[in-house]
């Protein structure tokens, strides 16, 4: 897409920090990292949504991903990483091109995300899970 930064980046129109690259994923520094080594890993065609990458680019992203992390884990002396993904707006995806965030951390770098945690109602958690599970294997179907 003409407009996209990330489309902009991989077509070389906008500087970045490349870390890799390949026939399917593109990965590189955030420009705003929660902690130093925080890497995005993109597809390489556009997707808005995760819910379009092909299975075979989705899998390569988290496997780049993975590796990134486990590096980033040994080159920085980080405890452990996170991967997070943010599908649309209301997940708190700001580039509306579908992103990988590898983020290095550490037990005292002070950032919590803030997950709130609810209860299930009697019955409600059974319920859901056959709901999502029925509707699942047959979308899988498909």
């Amino acid at each position: 897409m003409s407009d996209c930064i990330f489309c902009k980046i991989i077509a070389g129109q906008i500087p970045s920090a490349k870390i890799y690259e390949d026939e399917l994923v593109y990965a590189f520094l955030d420009i705003s990292p929660i902690n130093f080594g925080h890497t995005l890993v993109i597809p390489k065609e556009h997707h808005q949504s995760a819910a379009t990458i092909p299975e075979a680019t989705a899998g390569r992203m988290f496997h780049v991903a993975s590796r990134i992390g486990i590096l980033l884990k040994r080159l920085d002396e980080f405890d452990a990483y996170n991967l997070h993904l943010a599908d649309g707006t209301a997940a708190g995806q700001v580039v509306m091109h579908a992103h990988l965030h590898v983020i290095p951390r550490g037990a005292e770098d002070e950032f919590r995300w803030n997950w709130r945690q609810l209860t299930y109602p009697e019955g409600k958690m059974a319920e859901i899970a056959a709901d999502i599970s029925a509707k699942l294997k047959e979308k899988l179907a498909n």
